[in-house]
């Protein structure tokens, strides 16, 4: 992959006025998180939490440890994607809904904005790769959206910048400005306040939507929570960001969490993480299928790669720093077909 991800020339909520229950998208603070998540009303659902307790969790975190995982997983389009992707299209005038919208995404994102448009009644076009899941281009088209199949990823970019100037379509960013990032912090914010007392947040990075809202969220409701990021070793544009002190692009992503796979990160997302996660940390492809492992052995979850990752950093790097705590683990998303799940578990089983 490289990267020519399309980066928003401003706001995304730029093409209009606001629409019936939108509210004003301005600084990350406790109450524009709470006038987004109301917004969002029964679009979305507030995802459950449950303490992990089992044999395999207590004998492979440090002594003491008490692990509480966040079932975004479960979340309506099956990630933390739709609730951005809602914020968006519900920025959109009357003339830019009837344009409709369009995204590029080999999964989460593009089943997010799908399921977007069928809710708030906007067409939506979304470009995916010919190596797609078809488990994932099959979502995307039960929601009513029209899938166009690029041959590879440069090719995808190109069309979707395409659909754009050609029909007007208004681009729908993965995950990028301040509707992401306050569709993310919803999901912070329910973290916050069905598992109190929490002494750490674990969460995945890919472009860093997810964590810039989330982090966010979890400092301003209590500050003293440390926030860690966690990225796959073959997509570290987040720790090249922070290293850098601005954000940077990677040549090439290779790992098997397709999820996490940014090639860049982005000013406004990077700004929020930079000031709200604590500290970085990297796993490998093989520590995120063992994850996936134990998740479905034992707390019968079906996840895809980016899911399991922030319990593979728990189980790995953090594992010792984490001793004795109440760790918040975010599972993110699901979005896998059988069979790539299956293979994925016999490799954690190595």
């Amino acid at each position: 992959m490289t990267s020519d991800l399309p980066r928003p020339a401003a706001d995304p909520a730029r093409d209009g006025a606001a629409a019936p229950g939108d509210f004003d998208a301005g600084p990350v603070d406790l109450a524009t998180i709470e006038a987004a998540r109301a917004a969002l009303g029964d679009l979305v659902i507030e995802t459950p939490v449950v303490t992990w307790r089992g044999r395999e969790i207590e004998t492979a975190t440090a002594p003491g440890t008490e692990v509480v995982l966040k079932l975004e997983l479960m979340q309506l389009a099956g990630s933390f994607k739709a609730r951005g992707a809602l914020l968006n299209l519900m920025a959109l005038d009357e003339a830019a809904r009837a344009r409709g919208v369009t995204a590029v995404s080999a999964g989460n994102h593009a089943i997010a904005t799908a399921y977007a448009g069928w809710r708030l009644g906007v067409h939506a076009k979304v470009v995916m790769m010919k190596a797609a899941s078809p488990f994932r281009i099959d979502a995307c088209r039960s929601f009513g959206a029209d899938v166009v199949l690029a041959e590879d990823v440069q090719a995808a970019f190109a069309h979707v910048n395409e659909l754009v100037e050609r029909e007007g379509r208004t681009l729908i960013h993965p995950f990028e400005g301040p509707r992401t990032a306050l569709g993310t912090a919803t999901m912070g914010l329910e973290l916050m306040r069905q598992a109190p007392g929490l002494d750490a947040v674990i969460i995945p990075i890919g472009g860093g939507g997810l964590s810039a809202g989330a982090s966010a969220a979890i400092k301003l409701a209590d500050p003293s929570v440390q926030v860690f990021g966690v990225e796959p070793e073959g997509a570290d544009s987040m720790h090249r960001s922070f290293a850098a002190g601005e954000p940077r692009s990677i040549e090439t992503v290779r790992t098997i969490a397709d999820s996490l796979g940014a090639p860049f990160a982005l000013p406004y997302s990077f700004g929020l993480v930079r000031s709200n996660v604590d500290e970085l940390v990297m796993i490998d492809d093989d520590q995120m299928c063992r994850a996936m492992g134990m998740l479905y052995r034992e707390v019968k979850l079906a996840v895809e790669p980016a899911g399991a990752a922030a319990t593979a950093a728990l189980l790995g790097p953090l594992k010792e720093r984490l001793a004795g705590r109440r760790v918040g683990v975010i599972v993110c998303g699901s979005s896998i077909d059988i069979d790539r799940f299956a293979e994925l578990i016999r490799r954690g089983r190595g």
